[in-house]
């Protein structure tokens, strides 16, 4: 890997020059919190390229539609307007011209065409946007942004819902003597299992990147992060990812394949890993992450078969929560996955610690083990040793506790 300056906990996009950002309270749940922010703004005065990653869920949220919309069209495009509060999702023909409205009335204020504007939505399904709220927030957002570290905070914490942190990070790289920066923000918690989660992730650059170039970086560093990471298995109406250049820096990156673009690759992917540890790290009343890694496999394929298989297992969860190296659930999960592989020539690891060995238990183990799964994070290794098998996955998940449970219970 190029080396990469990185600041983490950084005021995320508002660190991408040419890029002005704000976070203002709509009061969009309607609880009367008039000092909650709940939609962000972020936006570029010189025109961007962009690249998007969305759900593949087939019940997709108006917002969802309409950035899919807009990115096709291929215009040059100048930001993204982001609401937490309430998904627009599953409401119809009314939500998707809610969804264009907004686009219309941020790009009036801003003196920019509507479809070079994407909107994004979060929060509960099945309600419609209290537009009143909603565009003057627009109108206030633009008034208010800025490219300074507050505004850049009060966006990343704008888009947050069950989340109890901002999560954002700033890249850095040279590239032909100058200084390239990439930086992002993200919102998840709950309803997380891609493709992609209940999740929003922002990027930004000032690097000057064509298109194809863009969605190509894009795509590859959001199938290595955050498609390999769950909460509670369940995928949203709303995820989306977006990456927005706009050149400000004056580094013009080359095709795929090219020195610049390996090393925008690299950049774009350490922001997206950093976002989806925090995603899961901060998943709904968890207390352990747990790296769950795949080896020896037939196919990658299988390798992510048997990590979906253990990470979304409520017994294995269960388990992990009470400080229990049960393997017996790892071996159950793994087998019934439907990944091809000998069950008596498989191997499981706490840590560095063996388990299992060709099948078999190592008993005098057992206290190492017990110790291994009591620190809130770890890693358990499946080696499946199949006869030539390369095919490997890594999945970070998370325990399941009671609190969650009570926290997603129907009111």
């Amino acid at each position: 890997m190029g080396k990469l300056a990185i600041s983490e906990n950084s005021p995320g996009i508002s660190d991408v020059p040419g890029f002005t950002v704000a976070g203002v309270p709509c009061d969009i749940r309607n609880k009367g919190d008039a000092e909650r922010v709940d939609l962000a703004l972020l936006f570029s005065d010189r025109p961007c390229t962009a690249g998007g990653v969305f759900t593949i869920n087939a019940v997709k949220a108006a917002p969802v539609l309409q950035c899919q919309h807009v990115l096709q069209l291929g215009h040059p495009f100048h930001g993204i307007v982001a609401n937490s509060g309430n998904a627009n999702a599953c409401t119809g023909d009314g939500g998707l011209s809610d969804a264009m409205a907004m686009a219309e009335v941020a790009g009036e204020v801003l003196a920019v065409a509507a479809d070079s504007l994407f909107i994004c939505s979060t929060g509960r399904i099945g309600e419609r946007l209290p537009m009143d709220r909603i565009k003057q927030g627009i109108r206030d957002a633009a008034s208010l942004r800025a490219a300074s570290p507050e505004q850049g905070q009060r966006a990343a914490d704008a888009i947050l819902t069950s989340d109890t942190r901002s999560k954002t990070i700033t890249v850095r790289f040279q590239h032909d003597g100058r200084e390239v920066t990439v930086a992002g923000i993200a919102k998840g918690a709950g309803m997380i299992q891609p493709n992609m989660a209940t999740m929003l992730a922002f990027l930004a650059t000032d690097a000057a990147v064509e298109p194809d170039v863009v969605q190509s970086v894009l795509a590859a560093a959001v199938r290595l992060t955050f498609n390999r990471i769950t909460v509670d298995g369940d995928m949203s109406t709303n995820d989306t990812v977006l990456l927005l250049a706009n050149g400000a820096s004056g580094v013009a990156i080359g095709p795929v394949g090219s020195p610049g673009a390996d090393l925008l690759q690299q950049a774009v992917w350490k922001v997206c890993d950093y976002l989806a540890d925090k995603i899961v790290a901060d998943g709904e009343k968890i207390t352990k992450v747990v790296e769950v890694l795949v080896e020896g496999a037939e196919s990658e394929e299988d390798a992510e078969k048997v990590a979906r298989a253990i990470g979304n297992s409520l017994l294995v969860k269960s388990s992990w929560y009470g400080n229990d190296p049960n393997w017996g659930r790892l071996a159950d999960a793994a087998g019934y996955s439907g990944a091809r592989f000998d069950g008596q020539k498989f191997d499981i690891f706490y840590g560095d610690t063996p388990a299992v060995v060709a099948g078999e238990p190592v008993h005098q183990n057992r206290a190492k083990w017990k110790e291994i799964v009591q620190a809130s994070r770890f890693t358990i290794s499946i080696r499946l040793n199949v006869p030539g098998g390369e095919g490997r996955f890594r999945l970070l998940a998370t325990d399941l506790t009671e609190s969650y449970v009570r926290f997603n219970k129907s009111e």
